[in-house]
């Protein structure tokens, strides 16, 4: 009996350990907000990830629409993190929607609105013009009210029939983003209709710059749909709209997520590397003076500049403007200052974390 009594004694206090309420882990940086759509009489929940530092910087920010964040958002805060820390994105805003109320069906409610047409089987199909007007006049409006961003620079992310979404989209709202990312997108979705509203699209000749990225699996049984609408897109030779696809090995419908969102948002923000001639060059290259007294070299080799912290600490520097390098090694920006007779003064120095001034001094 006393064995008995000992065996429920860890019992229940092991259940109890169990059934503790512990703290719940949260994501730093970011927060929810609501928004209740009259267009399509549904209240969305916000998952928003802000950059660090935001709250003491003036300057406006891409934004990332994420579709399906009650799956996906921890997965792309966590890509930025990193490919912003290797200094291959810029500071981002991300805004990833998903559906409030009580016990909203994700699985019904995204057949609803990520879909163009309505189908057999699929009475609740067919909103996705509704979810874009929401998104358009309701939460671009929003977002914008509230936090610093770049009206200009939108990119829509979304897998399956949230990659089937931003494929429509670019094809019959080219306006609202310039950058897409869809991963294993339901190219198939009611008889292959994707293909009459890209040929809208083509027939168009629309002027509007944007960029696309979209992946799919190998194992996929969709593969091959992909790869001949790929092959179709890429056959079309749009001026405007680079893209680049990919069949990612060993790979299934879910697992393209990772590869998909991190490398599309770096081909999306992907950053042009000119050539600088040698007057250029030359004029940057000398000794600088950070305010801690820090001496900073920037080098001339091989018709490209390279800054040195030390002897040793060496990041290549590759140009997007005259006056704007970067590093791909890690997050690196330098911005150089110019006075009127053509001389360098110093540069900004953006790392992360960090921005400070850097003196000119030979």
């Amino acid at each position: 009996m006393k064995k008995l009594t000992v065996i429920l004694s860890v019992i229940f206090c092991w259940g109890g350990y169990l059934f503790a309420q512990f703290p719940k882990v949260t994501i730093p940086g970011s927060e929810v907000r609501k928004i209740n759509s009259r267009i399509v009489n549904q209240e969305y929940e916000l998952q928003i990830s802000l950059p660090a530092g935001y709250s003491n910087s003036d300057k406006e920010y891409p934004v990332v629409y994420l579709m399906d964040s009650q799956w996906d958002f921890p997965l792309v805060k966590a890509l930025y993190g990193q490919y912003y820390y290797d200094g291959f994105i810029p500071e981002l805003i991300i805004v990833g929607v998903t559906w409030g109320g009580d016990h909203p069906n994700a699985d019904s409610l995204r057949v609803r609105d990520y879909t163009p047409t309505k189908a057999n089987g699929r009475p609740q199909s067919g909103g996705a013009d509704n979810f874009l007007l929401f998104m358009k006049t309701e939460l671009f409006p929003f977002i914008e009210a509230n936090y610093k961003t770049d009206p200009a620079n939108r990119t829509l992310m979304g897998s399956s029939l949230g990659g089937l979404i931003t494929l429509y989209a670019l094809f019959t709202h080219t306006e609202m983003f310039n950058g897409y990312v869809a991963t294993s997108p339901a190219i198939g979705w009611d008889k292959d209709i994707i293909y009459q509203y890209e040929s809208s699209f083509f027939e168009k000749h629309s002027s509007a710059a944007a960029r696309l990225y979209m992946t799919t699996g190998d194992v996929e049984r969709s593969a091959p749909g992909f790869e001949k609408f790929a092959k179709f897109l890429a056959d079309r030779n749009y001026h405007n709209l680079p893209l680049r696809s990919k069949v990612l090995e060993n790979t299934g419908h879910s697992g393209t997520k990772n590869e998909t969102y991190g490398r599309g948002l770096q081909y999306v923000f992907e950053r042009p590397s000119l050539h600088l001639n040698t007057a250029i060059l030359n004029k940057y290259v000398g000794s600088y003076i950070s305010p801690e007294g820090n001496k900073i070299e920037i080098k001339k080799e091989k018709d490209q500049l390279c800054l040195y912290f030390g002897s040793s600490n060496k990041y290549t520097l590759y140009a997007a403007s005259e006056d704007d390098l970067y590093s791909v090694s890690e997050f690196l920006k330098v911005h150089f200052f110019t006075l009127e007779n053509g001389k360098i003064y110093g540069f900004q120095l953006d790392r992360y974390g960090s921005s400070q001034f850097i003196k000119k001094v030979n």
